[in-house]
């Protein structure tokens, strides 16, 4: 299969859909989750991975919001987590939204570099493949990045978890993707 002309378009509208509900809550809340260690971030995604597993087995939401957010929060998540483990986390806000901003696009850049390399090399293999997989995937990372945080660091051929995350926004991204068509 050649490179879908349209992945690049795709992954970059799901990135900017994403960035937009991260700035409105940039507004509303500051950057509050600076707070946040990484273990808690790994949480975060956890519950969020969890609540797409639920509802694709159940296929009942009872509350209003279906999978598409989730993986959207998974995005963002995905991002804080990555400048978490670049900044540290801190006791009292003290990042502006601004450079909030400047942040979340280094980082999503990143993984829309790294999107492009892998996607090279598996052949938009991603396209073939169900959501739920997607779900799975997502989920087995985030057991990885617990594993590793409960090593704290002493692990012997990890990736790391930067490149866990990378892959959690990614599989995410597809997730988005493969729901909107």
């Amino acid at each position: 299969m050649a490179d879908n002309p349209n992945t690049e378009q795709q992954f970059k509208d799901v990135i900017q859909e994403c960035r937009s509900l991260f700035e409105k809550k940039l507004h509303d809340y500051g950057a509050s989750w600076r707070i946040l260690r990484t273990s808690s971030l790994t949480d975060q995604l956890f519950i969020k991975a969890k609540r797409i597993r639920s509802l694709e087995i159940k296929k009942e939401a009872m509350v209003d919001e279906g999978i598409r957010p989730e993986f959207i929060g998974l995005i963002n998540y995905g991002i804080v987590g990555l400048i978490q483990l670049e900044k540290g986390f801190v006791d009292e806000v003290d990042t502006t939204p601004e450079e909030a901003l400047a942040l979340y696009d280094q980082h999503a850049h990143d993984a829309l570099e790294l999107m492009f390399k892998k996607n090279h090399d598996y052949d938009e293999a991603w396209r073939g493949m169900r959501v739920t997989s997607y779900t799975d995937l997502i989920l087995t990372k985030i057991q990885r990045i617990k594993e590793m945080e409960d090593l704290q660091g002493a692990t012997l051929v990890s990736e790391g978890i930067d490149a866990n995350y990378m892959d959690i926004i990614n599989y995410a991204v597809f997730g988005v993707i493969k729901l909107s068509e």
